[in-house]
């Protein structure tokens, strides 16, 4: 159970609540308010069941005082906590250290990056999809993610702007194997699912550029033209040999809304494919949290709040909470204010302590630049790092001036934890 995931009440909250000292919080309470500003803790939810011994210690970090809702046997239902747990309860193991495998994930993400715009540009021109070309492409991002998906999805934050659905493309097949992994599936299964993902979008290549690359909304007219790619890519797929018949399906049902209220066919719950179901909240993930040509990108937070309150309307719950699981409280890349005033940029998630990862300090207190420097924040609780280099609050990329794509330029230095 990841610490932004608490889960929400699912019965109206009982008109008493009673004021507690962090100290008397236990497994099971129900938060329904704090003594600070929400925004200020790394909680999503205003109102959360406390699940884990991680959002005690959370808890006990930005709080002194919570208010506990009196009536709490009610909360989550028996079917849904066992669902969750099921999926949730995962702890995978890393085969590699982030450091170490960021040289391997470096060439994949080139390799990667260089196809999937060159697919782009062959289908526009109408040439056939290299499917041979793309299960090798793929291939490579399961394996690095298996050994570990930190050091690919730190890649996978720096965007080529000018480039944004061959980007995007990109992104979510790398988000979609991360996404697989943490939910069990076998090596094949995450090939198919890559696959699947980095194929999603080929129909908009049939869109005219003119609505596809417009740097404002579009209009009622023109996203009525716009939708029509999950069709133009079913169609596509379909005249392509050798391709997956799971990929012909995400293609055209990527769009699809768990409750019916989706495109083009209005499938609802299980009549959605599954790799389409799984793909479509990586798809929507990356969609917020991209800069593009009218509005900056969201942080992952926001996006992650977003995904959360479309539980069970526009995705499936059980695979919002996953997803979230595998993004973590700060994922790699996520540049970082710390309490000393410090900035950091996010190398590798702690599975155990989701809100001390281990980072690379690039400007100090008064945010003047200095070296690189690895900082490893699970070193607060052994008592080796002062308290002050906890993380104050998360910033979108270009904050401070800093962008990730500078970093891909001329490279990170992996110094050894102080």
């Amino acid at each position: 159970m990841k610490t932004t995931v608490a889960r929400e009440a699912r019965v109206v909250k009982s008109q008493s609540s009673i004021e507690l000292h962090v100290s008397e919080l236990q497994v099971g309470m129900f938060v329904s308010d704090l003594d600070c500003d929400w925004l200020e803790t790394p909680f999503l939810t205003q109102g959360f069941l406390i699940e884990t011994d991680e959002h005690l210690s959370l808890l006990r970090e930005y709080c002194e005082t919570v208010w506990v809702d009196k009536v709490f046997n009610t909360w989550v239902k028996a079917e849904e906590r066992a669902v969750f747990e099921t999926v949730n309860k995962k702890d995978l193991v890393h085969q590699v250290p982030a450091q170490d495998e960021h040289a391997n994930a470096s060439g994949v993400f080139q390799r990667t990056r260089q196809f999937t715009k060159t697919l782009m540009d062959e289908v526009r021109l109408g040439r056939a999809i290299d499917t041979e070309a793309a299960k090798e492409t793929v291939s490579g991002c399961v394996k690095s993610i298996m050994n570990n998906p930190d050091a690919l999805l730190w890649m996978a934050k720096m965007r080529d702007s000018d480039a944004y659905t061959a980007e995007h493309s990109m992104s979510v097949c790398i988000l979609s194997i991360a996404f697989g992994r943490q939910l069990g599936m076998s090596e094949q299964e995450l090939n198919d699912l890559g696959l699947c993902a980095i194929l999603h979008d080929v129909g908009k290549m049939q869109v005219p550029a003119e609505i596809l690359n417009k740097p404002s909304r579009l209009t009622r007219e023109e996203w009525q033209v716009m939708m029509k790619h999950t069709v133009y890519g079913r169609d596509l797929l379909l005249s392509t040999s050798n391709v997956l018949s799971s990929a012909i399906d995400v293609a055209y049902a990527h769009h699809e809304r768990f409750d019916g209220n989706g495109y083009p066919r209005g499938l609802k719950g299980a009549s959605i494919p599954n790799f389409a179901r799984i793909i479509a909240v990586a798809d929507t993930y990356d969609a917020i949290t991209a800069d593009r040509c009218y509005a900056p990108g969201l942080s992952s937070n926001e996006a992650l709040k977003i995904l959360y309150e479309a539980r069970e309307t526009h995705f499936e719950g059980r695979l919002v909470d996953a997803f979230m699981k595998m993004i973590g409280l700060y994922p790699p890349g996520t540049i970082v204010e710390l309490v000393n005033g410090k900035v950091a940029l996010v190398l590798a998630c702690n599975q155990k302590y989701q809100h001390l990862p281990r980072v690379i300090q690039v400007l100090d207190e008064q945010q003047n630049v200095v070296p690189e420097k690895v900082l490893n924040l699970a070193d607060i609780e052994k008592g080796k790092l002062d308290k002050d280099n906890f993380i104050k609050r998360a910033h979108v990329d270009g904050a401070f001036g800093i962008k990730m794509c500078d970093f891909q330029k001329k490279g990170i230095q992996f110094a050894a934890p102080a």
